[in-house]
């Protein structure tokens, strides 16, 4: 435990080697992995939910022999 605030002094953006901005501004000709990944993640969400709640509501199959 004593080890945690040393790290994280050590894990600070403050003694990042590169600037965290450059001030040049760029355009955009495609998305960022970034933004891909959070797409990517946001339909697997909504797929889970949607497959769960379908599983929850799903209606008793009731067989009618005669």
């Amino acid at each position: 435990m004593r080890f945690a605030l040393p790290l994280l002094f050590l894990a600070t953006p403050a003694f990042a080697q590169v600037p965290p901005h450059s001030g040049v501004i760029h355009t955009r000709s495609m998305p960022e992995l970034s933004d891909i990944a959070l797409f990517v993640m946001a339909v697997g969400g909504v797929w889970l939910a949607r497959r769960a709640l379908r599983k929850r509501f799903k209606q008793p199959e009731t067989h009618a022999e005669d």
